[in-house]
């Protein structure tokens, strides 16, 4: 072999070694969702604390993930289940006549009602409001959605009222827009979504 060639081959493995490590960083990262900085607050949201004020003023220090445990996913399964089966889904215009009404439901509610619900629920068990974030989705067909993102040290995981199984983020068929921000509820952080290479916003 020739000096040029074995100069030729060693950058080539320097450079497929680079490229491996960075992808295997990226998938690494891509178990938590990308987020690019502030962004708008749902209408639903802001009407939701205008009467729920205490509730979008709170502030996190400390925004580390929640470690995963076996209590951890327990307590994920048992309230994901727990929502999904004691409120009957219904839209906020055949139940409450608007386009967007974000309450805790009793009944009956819609995608938010239930997302409203298992944050609550997890909080009172111990959970930091930090951990649990309001997420605004697309659905497959075009629709709108909301669903509960989990914060943990593994990935990020998505509570949904649409199916019990709890999914990593990215396994998921969702594009995903925005959430709240981990260090302050009242605030929402726009999503770059790496499976479609978009960042999308909606009200």
């Amino acid at each position: 072999m020739t000096k040029i060639s074995k100069t030729i081959l060693a950058v080539s493995v320097a450079v497929a070694v680079s490229w491996s490590a960075k992808a295997e960083a990226k998938q690494v990262n891509n178990l938590h969702m990308p987020v690019t900085g502030r962004t708008s607050q749902p209408i639903g949201h802001y009407e939701y604390c205008k009467r729920h004020r205490r509730d979008c003023n709170l502030r996190s220090i400390d925004t580390r993930p929640v470690k995963l445990s076996r209590k951890a996913w327990r307590d994920m399964d048992e309230v994901n289940r727990a929502s999904n089966t004691s409120v009957r889904p219904v839209t906020d215009l055949d139940y409450y006549n608007t386009e967007e009404y974000w309450t805790y439901p009793k009944r009956f509610g819609d995608c938010e009602d239930y997302v409203l619900m298992k944050r609550k629920m997890l909080m009172q068990r111990g959970w930091p409001a930090s951990s649990l974030l309001i997420t605004v989705v697309r659905q497959p067909n075009g629709d709108g959605h909301a669903v509960l993102t989990v914060r943990t040290d593994k990935a990020d995981f998505v509570l949904d009222n649409l199916r019990d199984k709890i999914l990593p983020w990215q396994d998921t068929e969702y594009r995903y827009l925005k959430r709240q921000s981990a260090s302050n509820s009242g605030r929402w952080e726009g999503i770059e979504d790496y499976r479609t290479g978009i960042v999308g916003s909606v009200n």
